[in-house]
């Protein structure tokens, strides 16, 4: 068993109606939930480490709970960059080992992003190693990313398609009204299908990647803050809604904020309630066992994940 790239997993689903899932992994617990629960479920993985779990737990660390959990659990899974903010961390990681990179030049213009993405793409590409890169902008906040609603912008149609001829990108995550964080929506949860809808015409043969995913079960939310919390007003993207882009092109759905959240509503209750405990062994499980059942939901019920692999 071993690291493998996403292209396999993303030439399925682009000819099906289900989508990828793709989980940001920041500590042991998370990686043991997440492939306990894609085991369970037979479905394809993607796990996720953002520049900031690079810095934090090292680079060469994520890739070695990677490669255990793959051998440990016996199939093959994706190690990839979320939001690689320049050349240097998508180098880094690529030669750290893992299987799949996102170059993020979403802040800059189109032409400075696209020559930043061509470099990574060329870079990546000599070592076998798939690139996903963003047109467009997300608004909201989460580890470390911050746009506000003003700077946040749309994926144009037209733009797309020039950008994945200029770049050779291989995946490309659109901004089609979701954003980071637990507070994705202010009104009326809305994403723009018909937008959607005409990049996937365009460029029909590129798997297309939604970020800011997480759909902030208000039981987590309620939890977090009956033990203690302090999270009002999060509204997560409809379960719905992530199952019909899937039948437009998404290929990958990213999912960070459901996790974060089911291990710090159940790690709260557990310290609440035993307020003597200071084994980590102890105050982790409860959390583990949450992460991985939201996992699995999202894979089976949200995805159409189950039975893919």
């Amino acid at each position: 068993m071993a690291l493998i790239t996403s292209k396999p997993m993303f030439a399925k689903a682009l000819k099906s109606d289900y989508a990828v899932g793709a989980f940001n992994i920041s500590n042991l617990e998370f990686v043991q939930a997440a492939v306990a629960a894609a085991k369970a479920e037979n479905a394809p993985l993607i796990l996720q480490v953002t520049p900031s779990t690079v810095n934090y737990a090292g680079g060469a660390y994520m890739v070695k709970l990677a490669e255990a959990a793959s051998e440990s659990a016996g199939f093959d899974l994706v190690l990839h960059l979320d939001h690689g903010e320049d050349f240097e961390m998508c180098k880094k990681c690529i030669d750290f080992g893992f299987s799949s990179v996102m170059i993020d030049g979403s802040k800059l213009p189109f032409g400075e992003n696209a020559a930043l993405v061509k470099k990574v793409v060329e870079y990546a590409h000599a070592k076998g190693v798939p690139v996903e890169a963003e047109l467009g902008k997300l608004a909201g906040a989460e580890d470390g990313l911050s746009v506000d609603s003003r700077s946040a912008a749309f994926t144009d149609p037209a733009e797309a398609a020039e950008f994945v001829a200029l770049t050779g990108v291989d995946s490309l995550a659109v901004a089609i009204g979701t954003s980071h964080g637990a507070y994705k929506f202010k009104g009326e949860p809305y994403l723009d299908f018909d937008r959607l809808k005409k990049i996937h015409t365009l460029v029909p043969s590129t798997p297309l990647v939604l970020h800011g995913a997480s759909t902030v079960p208000p039981a987590f939310v309620e939890k977090c803050n009956r033990y203690g919390g302090s999270i009002h007003g999060g509204r997560g993207v409809g379960e719905d809604m992530i199952r019909d882009a899937a039948k437009h092109g998404i290929c990958k759905v990213n999912i960070s904020t459901d996790l974060k959240l089911a291990m710090v509503a159940e790690l709260r209750k557990y310290l609440a309630e035993n307020p003597a405990e200071f084994d980590p062994r102890k105050y982790l499980s409860p959390g583990k066992e949450a992460v991985q059942g939201i996992v699995r939901h999202i894979i089976r019920d949200v995805l159409g994940a189950s039975g893919r692999r």
